[in-house]
């Protein structure tokens, strides 16, 4: 027999700019698969690109769904804080020898990046 889960559903926007359509599409229908499950839903800002992303497109981002009516459970998430976490991660899985060599870039520049292996 199969053991009860949570639904967990996420909306994950990259908030380089206003959103669109598809944006809101995909939201709406994370939202309806999490919501009519009974599960939770997380906004998680994909906010990586810091030539590109800014607060002030999350802070939209978070209105437009408030103004449409699609809540999100617990506080959003941005990505760029858990750089920490994913370290972590990485490391864990390196020490059980099951992690994948991974590339480093050494400049944070996206147009000119040195790819170098670790």
């Amino acid at each position: 027999m199969l053991e009860p889960y949570e639904v967990r559903g996420r909306f994950a926007p990259s908030p380089s700019a206003r959103m669109h359509l598809g944006n809101l599409w995909s939201c709406l229908l994370a939202w309806l698969a999490a919501r009519s499950a009974g599960g939770s839903i997380v906004l998680r800002l994909e906010d990586l690109d810091p030539d590109r992303c800014r607060q002030e497109y999350c802070d939209q981002v978070m209105r437009d769904l408030e103004w449409l009516g699609l809540d999100w459970d617990g506080e959003p998430v941005y990505q760029s804080r858990r750089t920490e976490a994913y370290a972590a991660a990485f490391r864990e899985l390196e020490r059980q020898g099951v992690g994948y060599p991974r590339l480093l870039y050494t400049s944070p520049s996206p147009r000119d990046r040195q790819k170098t292996r670790m």
